[in-house]
């Protein structure tokens, strides 16, 4: 039984006598249990998770174990049985990962956008560009130091996506791949005055600390809607893994797509910025974000 949606009200709690009833026989159920996270760099490195786990942990007496990786590593080890729900950002993966069976139960979570990011100085002069496509094609025509985060990321692979949009394959002396995760890329690009690819909540959650400026914006800002950068959540499917504890992986994805998490991730701040936008909750759901794209029950019987 899926125990998504069972978590209503605005605080998570069910409403009405019945529906707490239900509830407490839920948290009863899985209290005392660990919930394996795996996640991207960007959840973790802003202190999010920190921030509003603490209140799922509370309601149901269980332990949230976040384990940040990168997208690409966060469904590797889900794949291998390592996790019981992931996080992540980067929806040709995370297709990928729900064809070969490995993820059920997605759902549409939060946004915020990338951003192009570098020195003030800026040699190859993309600031202000509104195409991200050009201002990289244009880094690589300057042979400007570009940092890529190179680790399977959502945003490494958005990166690449970039470049495979732009007509250009980077290479060379000027293209520097570091194999970390968002907030070493920062530090490294810093340290180097050179550009890179940043999500906009990390780099909010580190601007106080590097140089660096956002040079190219994405559509938050009005920028171009290439750079969005949507988020899902998905339980690891018990039928592959049948060590996936996916009772409390549900009622994670029921309580961190309730009004009251939504709400909690919406409030969440940084140097006075909003770093992500909750998506879970429409007045006009999109079903797409339960399958694959281009999935439909007769693409599924041929």
């Amino acid at each position: 039984m899926s125990t998504a949606g069972c978590t209503g009200g605005d605080d998570g709690n069910s409403e009405g006598e019945g529906g707490s009833q239900e509830n407490q026989g839920e948290q009863a159920a899985v209290a005392g249990e660990t919930l394996t996270l795996t996640t991207t760099t960007s959840t973790y490195d802003t202190g999010l998770l920190d921030e509003i786990h603490p209140q799922f942990e509370e309601m149901y007496g269980v332990t949230v174990d976040a384990v940040a990786q990168g997208t690409g590593a966060a469904l590797e080890s889900a794949r291998n049985g390592d996790s019981d729900v992931v996080m992540v950002h980067a929806r040709g993966l995370e297709d990928e990962f729900m064809r070969n069976g490995y993820g059920i139960n997605r759902r549409d979570l939060m946004f915020n956008d990338f951003v192009i990011v570098g020195s003030e100085d800026d040699p190859a002069g993309i600031q202000g560009m509104d195409s991200a496509t050009e201002a990289l094609t244009t880094i690589a025509e300057a042979e400007a130091q570009f940092v890529s985060r190179g680790d399977n990321s959502g945003t490494h692979t958005k990166e690449l996506n970039l470049w495979e949009a732009a007509g250009t394959e980077p290479g060379g002396d000027w293209y520097q791949e570091t194999g970390t995760g968002m907030g070493e890329a920062l530090n490294i690009a810093n340290q180097q005055g050179a550009y890179t690819l940043s999500d906009r909540g990390t780099f909010i959650s580190q601007r106080s600390e590097i140089d660096l400026t956002i040079l190219v914006q994405g559509p938050i800002e009005g920028g171009p809607e290439i750079l969005a950068n949507p988020y899902g959540v998905m339980a690891v499917n018990p039928g592959v893994h049948d060590n996936a504890n996916y009772d409390l992986a549900m009622a994670y994805i029921g309580w961190i797509t309730s009004p009251g998490a939504q709400e909690a991730i919406a409030d969440y701040q940084m140097n006075g910025e909003q770093l992500f936008f909750p998506e879970a909750i429409s007045e006009d759901p999109d079903f797409q974000q339960y399958v694959p794209e281009g999935w439909s029950s007769d693409s599924a019987d041929e």
